[in-house]
């Protein structure tokens, strides 16, 4: 959770609303099939509970935002160009909505899905 001050009180942003935009942002990409689970356990979690921000992962150093975005790309698609916009995307998003200073958003391609097989 993040902590901004202001004259009027403090302003406190967790890591789950961070989550919630960038995970909005990327499904609205173009390109981007879906979000992906990072390991194991959180997609036996995830069977039990869906969760909206899967996928999505979240940390601090100092006062910069790390994200690291799990994603399934559209088969066909320019696998670089589409992580390269999904990356520009979600910093714009968390910087412009929050104000926070994003340090870098972290792609990681889990995998490729043909979604019309026609």
């Amino acid at each position: 959770m993040t902590t901004s001050d202001n004259p009027l009180g403090s302003i406190f942003i967790s890591h789950r609303a961070l989550a919630s935009i960038a995970s909005q942002s990327a499904l609205e990409s173009y390109g981007i099939v879906g979000l992906a689970v990072k390991n194991l356990a959180e997609g036996i979690s995830h069977t039990l509970v869906k969760d909206p921000v899967l996928g999505v992962d979240i940390n601090f150093e100092e006062s910069a935002v790390i994200i690291d975005l799990y994603i399934v790309i559209e088969y066909g698609t320019r696998i670089k160009s589409v992580a390269d916009n999904v990356a520009e995307l979600i910093k714009y998003q968390i910087q412009n909505m929050t104000g926070l200073t994003v340090k870098s958003v972290n792609v990681h391609v889990r995998g490729l899905r043909i979604s019309n097989p026609d």
